[in-house]
């Protein structure tokens, strides 16, 4: 292969291996701008991966497998709103809970298809544009989904930016009181946002056991829910970050794979452990230089809101 070969392969591997993230962390970035801290993306995430999959197997077509997928990480996403913002669980112990329950439900149901393989997914392939030398490939020679969530990246800014919409949201989860006190409705657009996160969540599983692998094996998501967590924080809540952050993420996977392919000489467990390495350094230089961690955190995330009058 050559090295121009070389380079457009591996930049499409590392478009494929963000994806998921990008789907995930978008959708809690909605979730925690409105004020909602949800740690079950993990749980939603195999939800969606399993119910994704199945479909693909039972012969369903890949937008209704997709479908099924968002459905599934918004009915858990659903279970988590009402337990937290009307029955005011506890929303750290409701999303780890949400996490254990998503990895033993998605095991269960997906010992099933062990052994199976969804096939290849389909590239869109766009005339004149994709048979243009190196810049085709690079650019315009991915499956619709990859498209989809740069559009959806690209929405969220302008949404947040530039609708009545995403101020109202960005008002609930900086002040619910105040957003309270001149007549919005705190809890529905709370639910709202949370619905949306488990969506995305689900939708961003489905497309890592659909195209990226394709198939499903259990506890498949290896703790990418957790990552996108930590992109949200890394990205300041903003959703361009989010996209760049994931992209850095999925390109040190790619990275530690190629290097165990050339056969350096460094233990395959230190190449795995790489991209949840570069999560905790991230983290903790972010909190060591106090940024991001305070600037755009919304100022009432994680916080209980009850009706009063």
């Amino acid at each position: 292969m050559s090295e121009f070969g070389f380079l457009i392969s591996a930049f499409q591997s590392i478009i494929i291996a963000s994806t998921p993230l990008v789907f995930a962390a978008l959708g809690e970035l909605v979730s925690e701008r409105a004020g909602v801290l949800n740690l079950g993306v993990e749980g939603m995430m195999i939800m969606g991966a399993v119910v994704g999959f199945g479909c693909i197997i039972a012969g369903f077509p890949p937008i209704m497998a997709f479908a099924f997928a968002a459905l599934a990480g918004l009915g858990m996403a659903l279970l988590f709103g009402i337990m937290t913002l009307f029955l005011y669980a506890n929303a750290v112990a409701t999303g780890l809970a949400l996490t254990l329950f998503g990895l033993g439900l998605s095991a269960l149901i997906g010992s099933q298809y062990v052994g199976l393989s969804a096939g290849a997914f389909p590239k869109v392939h766009i005339p004149v544009l994709s048979d243009l030398p190196i810049v085709g490939p690079l650019l315009f020679s991915h499956d619709a989904l990859v498209y989809v969530s740069l559009a959806l990246a690209i929405a969220l800014i302008w949404f947040f930016k530039r609708t009545r919409a995403g101020l109202i949201v960005r008002a609930v989860g900086d002040d619910h009181d105040a957003a309270h006190a001149i007549g919005y409705n705190v809890v529905a657009i709370r639910m709202g946002a949370v619905l949306f996160g488990g969506a995305m969540a689900g939708l961003g599983g489905a497309y890592l056991s659909v195209v990226q692998t394709p198939l499903f094996i259990e506890n498949m998501t290896a703790g990418r829910g957790w990552i996108a967590l930590a992109l949200v924080v890394f990205a300041s809540w903003r959703p361009g970050r989010v996209l760049l952050g994931a992209y850095l993420f999925g390109g040190i996977t790619i990275i530690q794979l190629h290097v165990q392919g050339f056969g350096i000489a460094i233990p395959s467990q230190i190449l795995s452990m790489l991209p949840y390495l570069a999560t905790i350094v991230v983290l903790t230089v972010i909190s060591a230089r106090a940024i991001g961690a305070q600037q755009g955190a919304p100022r009432s995330l994680g916080k209980i809101f009850k009706v009063t009058r």
